[in-house]
Order: C-alpha cells, then sequence, then structure tokens
C-alpha cells in the first residue's frame, strides 16, 4: 500500500472522529456488546432530497473474522 496515501487516510480518519464522536462511542458499544454469527447490521442512509436508501447483513463467521482483522490492524498499523 502507499505510504502516503496511508498518512492522508489516518488524517481523515482523525478528522472523522473528531466530526462525529457518537459514531466511535456507537461502534465501541458494539463491539463491547460482541459480533456474533446471526446478529444483524443495518446501515441507512438519507439523502438532502429525502430518498432513503437501507442495507442489512447477517453476520457470518468470516465477516467477524475480517472485522476482527480490521481491529488488529488499527491498533498495530505498524504490522
Amino acid at each position: 500500500m502507499n505510504p502516503m496515501l496511508m498518512m492522508q487516510f489516518a488524517g481523515r480518519l482523525g478528522k472523522f472522529k473528531e466530526q462525529h464522536p457518537k459514531f466511535g462511542m456507537f461502534l465501541k458499544s458494539v463491539a463491547n456488546k460482541g459480533i456474533t454469527a446471526g446478529s444483524v447490521m443495518e446501515v441507512k442512509f438519507t439523502s438532502v432530497d429525502g430518498q432513503e436508501y437501507r442495507a442489512n447483513i447477517k453476520m457470518t463467521d468470516d465477516d467477524i473474522e475480517t472485522i476482527n482483522m480490521i481491529k488488529s490492524m488499527s491498533q498495530n498499523p505498524n504490522g
């Protein structure tokens, strides 16, 4: 991966966390509850004109493994 792009991403992620602190608290609450196979994650997007879009996925063991890999990368960004 491009190191410069990763640095830019890290800066953007920091800015996102500053602008949306409740989202981080939400993610921590979900993680503390424990994501298990069979749990359902839903995402809703509402455009400025009021159009709503929704998607959901039923979590599988593979999804949980992927999430755990992402968590470990964010806790140890150097490898």
